[in-house]
C-alpha cells in the first residue's frame, strides 16, 4: 500500500469539488494526482471497475458513485504561468533553522514549529523549494542543488486543519497562496510541473499541498471532469 511506504508517498489530492452543502446525486469531481506513472494507471483501471461491479467509492465517511474516471496531461506553459493553492500548503521549520529565521524563543518547540505569517516569508519559501527539490531528486534519482524556485508570490490567508491519523487528532496549520513566473527556467519548469503532481510542501498524501495552474481563459481553473487522476 502507498500510504505504508515510509517517506514521500508521490502523490496528493484535491477537495471534492464544487465545494458546496452537497445533496444526493449531486455530481461532484475529484483530482488525484502523481508523477508515478504506474500508480495513476493503476488507480484508473481500478476505478474504471466500480460502475460495473456497484461498488461505491469512499472517501471518509462521504459515499459516492463512480459516474466516470479520465487522466489528465497537464504541462506548464514556460511564461507568465500562475498557479493556486486549492489545499493548504504545510511547510515546517526545523528547530536546527530556528536562528535562521529569527523564530521567538518562547515559541521554539522540539523538532520543528509550523510556518505562520507572523514568520518570515523568506523560511516559507526557502522549506517550500528545499521540500519540491528534495522531493524531485529522490523520485528521479538527480542530485540538485537548492535553489529558489520562486518568482513572485502572494499569500492569501493562513489555515488550521483537524485530522486524524492512527485514531489521534492532530491540527495541521498551513497557509493558501498565489504563485506567478514571468519565465521559469529548464530546471524550475520540471520541478513545479512535478509540484503540481506530488504536490507542494508536506503532508500532500493527506491532501495537502494540491495546487491548480490557472487557465488561461478568464483566470479561470482548469476544468477536470468526476474522479480525475494527473500525471506525466
Amino acid at each position: 500500500m502507498v500510504h505504508e511506504k515510509e517517506g514521500y508517498k508521490f502523490f496528493c489530492f484535491s477537495n471534492v469539488f464544487p465545494i458546496k452543502d452537497m445533496a444526493e446525486r449531486d455530481i461532484l469531481k475529484l483530482i488525484i494526482a502523481s508523477p508515478n506513472n504506474a500508480l495513476v494507471a493503476s488507480l484508473k483501471d481500478t476505478l474504471q471497475n466500480f460502475p460495473a461491479h456497484g461498488q461505491a467509492a469512499n472517501i471518509g465517511e462521504m459515499s459516492f458513485e463512480v459516474l466516470d474516471v479520465k487522466s489528465l496531461d497537464v504541462k506548464l506553459t514556460r511564461r507568465n504561468l500562475k498557479v493556486l493553492t486549492a489545499t493548504p500548503v504545510i511547510i515546517r521549520i526545523p528547530e536546527r533553522n530556528y536562528d535562521k529565521y529569527g523564530i521567538p524563543e518562547d515559541e521554539r518547540k522540539q523538532r520543528y514549529v509550523y510556518w505562520r505569517p507572523k514568520y518570515s516569508f523568506d523560511a516559507f519559501l526557502k522549506q517550500l523549494s528545499e521540500n519540491l527539490i528534495k522531493k524531485f531528486n529522490e523520485f528521479y534519482g538527480t542530485n540538485i542543488e537548492n535553489y529558489d524556485l520562486f518568482e513572485q508570490f502572494m499569500f492569501r490567508r493562513p489555515t488550521a486543519t483537524k485530522v486524524v491519523i492512527n485514531g489521534k487528532e492532530y491540527v495541521m496549520v498551513g497557509s493558501m497562496w498565489e504563485f506567478v513566473w514571468s519565465y521559469l527556467d529548464d530546471m524550475q519548469l520540471r520541478v513545479i510541473e512535478f509540484g503540481l503532481d506530488t504536490g507542494f510542501g508536506e503532508r500532500s498524501s493527506l491532501g495537502f499541498g494540491f495546487v491548480n495552474r490557472v487557465g488561461e481563459r478568464k483566470g479561470n481553473l482548469d476544468e477536470r471532469n468526476i474522479v480525475s487522476s494527473r500525471g506525466h
